[in-house]
């Protein structure tokens, strides 16, 4: 992001251009699901050795993803959601269901549906705010700051 530019301020262009593109969420879903080794990163999305690479080591330096080592001989290090990523993931399921509705898949009975595991029942999210209770995306909004 350049230097003085409006995009600086803003906390969406700031969370974009960490996460701005389509391997780094999906890295994340996967971690969520339960992904922590290179290669189930690797198969999972079919992605090449150089790019997965590159986007693990952007989510770790930002905090998303830490490594962790699970062998020394050989040196082998796995990738766990930190807090951050954690706090990512209702982002991620607004953008699935956003998907879900808006970009249907021809065959809707093969589209992946989420789970809550505990109870069993599909997940459809929705964004409340905090303070007033009510649905983002249902009233408009300003924006505030320098």
């Amino acid at each position: 992001m350049s230097k003085n530019s409006n995009l600086e301020v803003c906390p969406i262009a700031r969370t974009l251009s960490v996460l701005g593109d389509a391997w780094s969420m999906l890295i994340l879903r996967d971690a969520h699901a339960g992904f922590t080794r290179f290669d189930q990163f690797r198969k999972s999305l079919g992605i090449a050795p150089t790019m997965l690479t590159k986007r693990l080591s952007v989510l770790v330096d930002e905090g998303l993803l830490e490594k962790r080592q699970y062998s020394e001989h050989p040196p082998r290090e796995e990738y766990v959601l930190t807090q951050a990523g954690k706090d990512f993931l209702p982002a991620l399921f607004v953008i699935g269901a956003w998907g879900r509705k808006y970009k249907p898949f021809e065959h809707p009975e093969k589209m992946v549906t989420f789970i809550d595991a505990e109870q069993g029942t599909e997940i459809k999210p929705i964004v409340i705010d905090q303070m007033t209770g009510a649905e983002i995306g249902t009233r408009p909004i300003s924006q505030k700051g320098e």
